[in-house]
């Protein structure tokens, strides 16, 4: 009987002293290290490229905790191309820098192709460097944008090309 009743006792305390316990969390929007972790619309302005004479280009943005990163424009679908992934880190009070790569894809030579079951084949990837300031509240931004584009081959296709963009936090 006595082998039976301590297990017992020791279940009947962990349980109780886990009742006894208290569990928080609180959600911190603009913290010294993720500030920039969260959803984003930025408006994008290149000034130089093939991509300068475009003047409604939107960027959506998330930041991820630890690093990480999506981005997809309103022109993803022309043409078909990927959404871009990446990483970002901490630079400096209120600063960020995000280098994030996407596949893009080449046009099929004749619109037979895409009857055959061709299509869009792949070309190369892009690489785009931006560079962030965040507002003293952190619920927008300002930046500059590198954009270097790539053959299938790694080989450079263009000149790079450079932007701004400004950008606000999306909020429920």
């Amino acid at each position: 009987m006595k082998r039976s009743v301590l297990p017992a006792l020791g279940l009947f305390f962990a349980l109780l002293a886990s009742s006894c316990t208290t569990v928080t969390t609180t959600k911190t929007t603009s913290s010294s290290t993720d500030a920039l972790v969260g959803a984003w619309k930025g408006r994008v302005q290149f000034k130089t490229g093939p991509y300068a004479a475009i003047k409604d280009l939107d960027f959506l943005y998330v930041f991820n905790a630890g690093g990480t990163m999506t981005e997809s424009s309103n022109y993803d679908a022309m043409p078909p191309v990927t959404p871009a992934y990446g990483a970002w880190k901490k630079t400096g009070p209120r600063e960020y820098e995000a280098r994030y790569v996407y596949y893009w894809t080449k046009p099929p030579a004749a619109l037979e192709e895409i009857t055959k079951g061709g299509g869009w084949s792949p070309g190369g990837h892009g690489v785009l460097t931006q560079k962030f300031t965040l507002t003293e509240d952190g619920n927008s931004f300002d930046s500059t944008i590198s954009y270097e584009v790539f053959d299938q081959s790694g080989k450079p296709t263009d000149p790079t090309s450079e932007a701004s963009a400004q950008g606000t936090r999306i909020v429920p």
